[in-house]
């Protein structure tokens, strides 16, 4: 189970001990500390302009991983819904890169043993421009890190809403990829739907069950789906059975015809690959 506590587990609710002994009795274990910053931070949490506030985001960030050791998950997944800007000449653009550079250096040399990983998006209606809006831009800011315990959360509506093709943003990341949130959405200009899984683009989910598989990762799946209308035990039930679906439809993928289809460009033929991977 992947946590998202209020920046984090502030006193009206479970202390991370607390939580540790409810998952420990309930034969559950933490897969990673999600980290959300309070609206205090508006203005940017790692890239706030105030040098005061901007010390407080790392630090919070740290204790996200402080929390998470407590837990027993080696991972914190860091998501801010402010740094990055609304309007042109807003912000120096280089600066604000640096100041993320530099902060997630000093969090992976506090916790060496915590995997970071950054969650790109590319908009959202607390910030139009993300300092990190692509999986591009994310793989170019790990790089500039230059820590063996930093990589990167992919979302699949995040990529979706970037007009990436999620599977080949999986297959760039390669091992660089230490989360993966499963969810669909309707692409349509800044909207994060949080759609079930493999429910609007089938073929986009199977290939990126494909280059999971590939690129042998070994993590967990999280399901970042909006129940808001649903049952949501219903929405999990349905999406653990798609995800399923589509690893045995992989699975039975002859790997010769996916190297003939690639070799020639075949445009046909992968459209026949994915009609009998979702026919079986």
């Amino acid at each position: 189970i992947d946590l998202i506590p209020p920046h984090p587990f502030p006193p009206r609710h479970w202390t991370p001990q607390e939580a540790k002994q409810t998952l420990d009795r309930l034969g559950l274990r933490a897969g990673a500390v999600c980290l959300r910053y309070p609206p205090e931070f508006a203005r940017g949490a790692m890239n706030h302009p105030d040098p005061s506030a901007r010390r407080a985001a790392i630090e919070l960030t740290k204790r996200a991983a402080d929390v998470a050791e407590i837990l027993g998950a080696e991972e914190v997944v860091v998501w801010s819904a402010y740094d990055g800007y609304d309007y042109p000449f807003q912000v120096d653009y280089r600066e604000k890169w640096t100041q993320l550079v530099d902060a997630f250096r000093e969090c992976c040399d506090a916790h060496p043993d915590i995997r970071w990983s950054l969650e790109f998006k590319p908009t959202d209606e607390n910030t139009r421009f993300f300092t990190v809006p692509s999986t591009g831009a994310a793989m170019m800011l790990v790089k500039e890190i230059d820590r063996p315990n930093m990589g990167l959360t992919l979302d699949m509506g995040h990529m979706l809403m970037a007009g990436e093709n999620p599977a080949q943003s999986i297959a760039m990341v390669g091992d660089k990829l230490f989360g993966i949130q499963l969810n669909d959405g309707y692409t349509r200009l800044a909207a994060e739907d949080g759609m079930m899984f493999g429910s609007i683009h089938p073929s986009m989910a199977l290939e990126a069950m494909y280059q999971l598989r590939r690129i042998g990762f070994k993590g967990h799946f999280y399901f970042d789906t909006f129940p808001q209308r649903t049952d949501p035990v219903k929405e999990a039930e349905y999406n653990i059975r798609r995800v399923k679906e589509f690893w045995r439809a992989v699975e039975k993928m002859d790997e010769n015809e996916l190297e003939n289809v690639a070799r020639e460009h075949d445009a046909l033929g992968a459209l026949k690959l994915v009609d009998d991977a979702l026919r079986r």
